[in-house]
């Protein structure tokens, strides 16, 4: 990638989205090289780890599901030094054709005194008649904002306001950091009117109190603004604490053959929430969302061999939700989207999200070691500087390792690396990233 053209080669990723996924549907339509007797055999971690003591490997008929732990370790200058567990605890209810089940979630702790407890549910139901989904949170946390935009920090309130006595600044100097604590409570039932085809309803809750923007200050003579100061005061909230209390609707269609770790199929939401005031908002809001991920085997012989697709779309109008609560990156369910950058780095009344995965296996046929290379891309609007949608786009671009833990499930670990624009992370989870 020319590094002195970032905004056309991610306006590339957008445009070639499309020809990548009719691409990937013609090699998934082409006739297999392979018949079924070479099908390759897929193996586990565990079942290796016995071959390797010269156990016989045990053959589960129980139908029981699987429980993985991993431990949370790292460090970055958002959180100081990190320490928790994540699991995941993936099962399937009766029914000859009912789908896995995964319930997952973490605890962790940090050395800035942060706290984070996470729980998600996505539950099929006997026959995949009910789909459950939630998203369950607690937070004592701290996060650094950069204004609205995929141009911020440049278009920030720090950066157009103060230009630190005319020296250069840097994207850390510009960051906004903001105490607060967070509860989010979303939970959703869609009921099946057809094959694959599902109608929900949910609530949904996001409420941000104990709020302490570290960087705002308002003495005389001694003035600093933030963005998330001055949106609020702009339309009205409370700068101290806010909530959204929301119904949601949802309409979607799913064909994936494992929610766990897809090889096939698709995946397709169209949300609306609407934050009306007989459920104790202070004025009505509307938040209008759609989410797409498909998957695109290469081989009929090697299902781990495919493409997959990911876009999301976040739509608010102007002023109507609060600073923390518009539209932001790592914000759904898994947290995952915009790997290469930390979370909540850009947001906006308008942002949209597209990622390209390329997986493959690293093993021989039905070994446990596979591999992901992935390219993303960001773009969020601010309307008090008329930024539109697709006029400012963030790359995102990484590699990462994948560890078949669980062969009846298809769970693998998963252990990445993102790089953005000025940014990078670093990423360990029990299951694929979409």
């Amino acid at each position: 990638m020319p590094a002195s053209n970032p905004r056309l080669f991610v306006k590339l990723i957008f445009l070639l989205l499309p020809g990548l996924w009719i691409h990937a549907h013609l090699q998934a339509q082409a006739p297999p090289e392979t018949t079924a007797d070479t099908t390759c055999v897929q193996r586990d971690l565990p079942g290796v780890l016995r071959e390797a003591m010269h156990k016989p490997i045990k053959i589960d008929t129980s139908g029981a599901g699987s429980i993985l732990l991993i431990p949370i370790i790292g460090s970055n200058p958002a959180t100081g030094f990190m320490l928790g567990v994540g699991g995941q605890y993936a099962f399937k209810l009766p029914g000859v054709e009912t789908r896995y089940s995964m319930l997952s979630g973490s605890v962790q702790f940090t050395s800035k005194n942060q706290q984070l407890f996470l729980l998600k549910n996505n539950i099929y139901t006997k026959n995949n008649n009910i789909f459950f989904t939630g998203d369950w949170r607690y937070l004592i946390f701290s996060q650094s904002t950069y204004g609205l935009g995929t141009n911020a920090p440049q278009g920030g309130v720090l950066d157009y306001q103060f230009n630190l006595a005319g020296q250069e600044t840097s994207d850390d100097s510009l960051a906004q950091p903001i105490n607060f604590n967070f509860l989010r409570f979303y939970q959703s039932a869609s009921f099946k009117i057809g094959k694959a085809f599902y109608v929900g309803v949910g609530y949904y809750l996001d409420y941000y109190f104990k709020i302490d923007d570290k960087k705002l200050r308002l003495n005389p003579g001694d003035t600093v603004i933030t963005s998330h100061y001055a949106y609020n005061k702009a339309y009205g909230f409370d700068t101290n604490k806010y909530y959204s209390s929301a119904l949601n609707i949802n309409l979607i269609s799913d064909t994936r053959d494992n929610m766990i770790n897809p090889y096939k199929g698709h995946f397709l939401m169209i949300s609306w929430r609407g934050s009306m005031k007989l459920l104790g908002n202070k004025n009505a809001a509307n938040f209008f969302s759609i989410e797409w991920r498909s998957f695109h085997p290469l081989s009929a012989r090697n299902p781990r061999h495919l493409m997959a697709f990911w876009f999301m779309g976040n739509f608010s109008p102007e002023g109507e939700f609060p600073y923390m609560i518009l539209p932001a990156t790592a914000y759904d369910q898994r947290s995952r989207s915009a790997r290469g950058y930390t979370q909540g780095r850009f947001r906006g009344n308008n942002l949209m999200y597209g990622e390209a995965e390329y997986r493959f296996p690293l093993s021989p046929c039905g070994g446990i070691w596979g591999g992901v290379l992935f390219v993303n891309a960001t773009t969020a609007s601010n309307p008090k500087q008329s930024l539109k949608l697709m006029e400012s786009v963030k790359p995102g671009y990484g590699l990462g390792l994948r560890i078949m833990v669980d062969k009846k499930t298809r769970t693998n670990l998963a252990v990445d690396i993102g790089f953005g624009d000025k940014s990078s992370g670093f990423y360990l989870a029990a299951s694929e990233t979409f």
